[in-house]
């Protein structure tokens, strides 16, 4: 099972061609209220830094929606630990290959990914944002223009990586 890391710096990038239309011409001025930004308050902003270390933090999204995208890969850390298998040999290994040549393609599709990606967004980052908002008193317009962004964003992304990723 060779992987395909090309994939995984392209994912990363979504979150900030999405979140340029999201936060811009979309839901720019919405979120700039809900927040209590002005164009002004977020002038002067190393934007550089704040690039780099989103596209950081996307690459480990992306690594996330690995595991969580494509199945196979439940098989292939049950059977790591095995005596031989990192070494390409011995039974667990020689089973890991025929189950890849049976079963490899299964469930390895857009559709598939932006599925569990949606998954992501609906039951992992809406309870984490509006756990923080209600802390934070956040609105829920907040919430829903913020929740709505990783829905799509992980949507992409899941898909992206469970066709490619492998």
């Amino acid at each position: 099972m060779e992987m395909n890391f090309y994939i995984f710096f392209l994912a990363a990038l979504v979150p900030l061609v999405i979140g340029f239309v999201w936060y811009g011409p979309l839901f720019g001025n919405a979120w700039m209220k809900e927040m209590g930004f002005t164009k002004e308050s977020l002038a002067g902003q190393n934007m550089a830094l704040t690039f780099m270390l989103s596209y950081i933090f996307s690459l480990f999204i992306a690594l996330f929606l690995l595991p969580a995208t494509i199945h196979q890969m439940g098989v292939y850390s049950t059977l790591a630990e095995e005596p031989g298998f990192t070494e390409s040999a011995g039974d667990a290994f020689t089973y890991f290959q025929n189950f890849i040549a049976n079963y490899g393609d299964r469930f390895r599709t857009f559709k598939h990914g932006a599925f569990h990606g949606i998954l992501s967004g609906v039951f992992l980052a809406l309870p984490i944002l509006s756990i923080i908002a209600m802390f934070e008193r956040k609105s829920v317009k907040y919430v829903a223009i913020n929740t709505g962004y990783w829905i799509v964003t992980l949507a992409i992304m899941g898909g992206l990586i469970c066709q490619f990723g492998m």
